[in-house]
């Protein structure tokens, strides 16, 4: 197996460096963490910066408007700005890592032609209405209700950790389209436009004080029956695709910056003595066999999406997901262990990346759901009673 770059993917890489070096130092300064229509407008921009650069929808199919890069060209882009700090996908992230490549898979041509051009551009954001207050790991149990009326759906139910729903235009929304079929064959994915009358967001905050989330209500909202994405009461097999990409895909550029920050700790430790702690030192490089050991898994994962159908990653994305969230929880565990006292502040970043990282374990389907799939679509177990 030849390990070795070739020729056009060392020239991409030189020509990425480049154009990073050039931009970044032109980029204005980040808006403050709770200014959300600032922060939007920072995101848009440097995803416009990326579109007209050529470097936006690398993951994506060319027919759904993507640059159709390699595997191995999207994991240089994504080792790339990471290594040159650049500006991530921000409040651009359910649209760019999951409701776009779920279209990009499931839509049709012209709901690939209506959506997925200002998702590359920054010029629409999305956020995801899949939870609800009593549908969270259990999401199939879900409540919010579609009726038909000629055209259009009209929708009552309320959503919650909807996932920067205070600046997004659209929203990934599962709703309960037959009451009376099981509850997995029942449902529907919609993309609801966020201005339609009937919709209110009150914003949550976390436990960091950030408000990238909310809790979204849905009065009889009117929905066109031409937004649906896949077949009426299909949505379940449609939102399969959609948490595919968002445990086997979405996460890379995530084990790029913990690989650096481990590098950062370990400069830490030696700069304040905790270095001298050999059992600490012990964790530190298990910790860089574990992110070693997932970015190969990160490689492949993304290498087997983009070769199958539609480009829709394996239930191999679950191994990833279990992994990764624990091994962030403890790398963020380390950070605390190396900053001492400093880890009760919040005016450290990584305090807040350690409170971020509890929420890996329930996000994106918890470690227990994850577990059942590796046991029973892996390992071939029998479901548990």
């Amino acid at each position: 197996m030849d390990l070795t770059y070739t020729e056009e993917e060392q020239d991409f890489r030189a020509r990425l460096r480049e154009w990073l070096a050039k931009v970044l130092p032109e980029l204005p300064a980040r808006p403050s963490p709770d200014d959300w229509p600032g922060r939007r407008a920072y995101d848009a921009g440097w995803q416009r910066r990326l579109y007209e650069a050529g470097y936006a929808g690398l993951h994506w199919p060319v027919d759904a408007g993507g640059r159709g890069a390699t595997p191995t060209q999207h994991l240089i882009f994504l080792e790339e700005t990471e290594r040159a700090g650049a500006p991530y996908v921000g409040a651009n992230f359910v649209g760019l890592l999951h409701a776009g490549p779920t279209i990009a898979a499931e839509g049709t041509a012209q709901q690939r032609a209506r959506w997925l051009p200002p998702v590359l551009r920054g010029d629409e954001v999305w956020c995801q209405g899949f939870s609800e207050p009593e549908a969270g790991s259990d999401l199939a149990s879900l409540r919010t209700r579609a009726v038909r009326d000629g055209d259009d759906y009209v929708i009552t139910g309320s959503k919650i950790w909807t996932s920067h729903a205070e600046v997004a235009d659209w929203c990934e929304l599962l709703v309960r389209t037959d009451p009376a079929a099981p509850k997995h064959r029942g449902i529907s994915w919609l993309a609801m436009p966020m201005d339609a009358p009937g919709v209110t967001v009150r914003p949550l905050r976390t436990l960091a004080g950030s408000t990238e989330f909310a809790e979204m209500f849905l009065d009889e909202v009117r929905v066109p029956v031409g937004n649906r994405v896949g077949a009426e009461n299909d949505g379940w097999r449609v939102t399969m695709v959609t948490l595919s990409f968002e445990r086997g895909t979405a996460f890379v550029g995530e084990v790029v910056a913990c690989r650096r920050t481990l590098g950062e700790l370990a400069r830490t430790a030696k700069g304040n003595g905790r270095w001298d702690d050999p059992v600490l030192r012990r964790r530190l490089g298990r910790l860089y066999g574990e992110f070693g050991a997932l970015w190969r898994l990160t490689q492949w994962n993304v290498s087997e999406a983009e070769r199958s159908a539609g480009g829709v990653p394996g239930i191999g994305g679950s191994v990833f997901k279990l992994a990764y969230s624990h091994a962030r929880q403890e790398l963020y565990d380390t950070a605390a262990e190396v900053l001492g006292a400093q880890s009760l502040s919040l005016a450290e970043e990584w305090t807040l990346d350690r409170l971020s990282s509890l929420s890996y374990t329930i996000a994106a389907g918890t470690s227990q759901i994850q577990r059942n799939i590796v046991a029973e679509r892996i390992l071939g177990l029998p479901k548990g009673r």
